[in-house]
């Protein structure tokens, strides 16, 4: 009897074993293909996170960051931001690297803090008063990024490439209220500045 037991210990032990090995392959989709690390540009003083190329040919990144901004530059904020960026065309710098000249893109970004909600209290205004949320922030945005080949630049390395960026960004709220005040609002009021680097693993 305890011939048997083992057996059967034994055979789920190893139909486990087989299910976890299925399942890590099946999750390789979420290991990222690189990291990104910004600074400013509408999600935080500095912030930084994993990155996954998308596309077969890999002209898309999906960048999922944290960002912070300290009490001494506007107050303490946590803001969580989910980047898309499309990349239509490369220019190949020889053998060293390729420039990505117009990447247009969006991002949703939820800034956590305790006096902003993703929406109005109800109870205060009434719903159509406030159109947009204190929290939730969709954003345009392009950028312009030039990636160099890592082995050119770091011998025996694991990283496929390193990438600099610079990016410009508006959202909603700006938006709409530029266009309701172009009188007095300009182009330079709308838009937010940030740079980063991306590494490819």
């Amino acid at each position: 009897m305890s011939g048997y037991i083992f057996k059967l210990q034994l055979i789920i032990l190893l139909l486990l074993a087989i299910n976890i090995k299925v399942s890590a392959q099946n999750l390789k989709f979420l290991i990222p293909d690189g990291a990104v690390v910004q600074y400013a540009g509408s999600i935080g003083y500095f912030s930084g996170g994993i990155s996954y190329q998308l596309f077969p040919n890999q002209r898309g990144n999906l960048d999922l960051m944290y960002g912070f901004v300290p009490g001494s530059k506007g107050g303490v904020l946590n803001i969580a931001t989910a980047k898309f960026a499309y990349k239509p065309w490369n220019i190949k710098v020889k053998n060293w690297g390729k420039i990505y000249p117009f990447n247009p893109g969006a991002f949703l970004t939820y800034t956590f803090h305790k006096d902003l909600s993703l929406k109005f209290p109800s109870g205060q205004y009434s719903h159509d008063y406030y159109y947009w949320s204190e929290a939730l922030r969709p954003h345009i945005a392009f950028n312009s990024e030039i990636e160099l080949d890592a082995d050119k630049v770091l011998k025996n390395s694991r990283i496929k490439a390193i990438s600099f960026y610079g990016e410009i960004n508006t959202n909603d709220y700006y938006l709409i209220n530029y266009l309701q005040n172009m009188s007095a609002l300009t182009i330079d009021d709308i838009f937010q500045i940030g740079v980063g680097m991306r590494v490819k693993f």
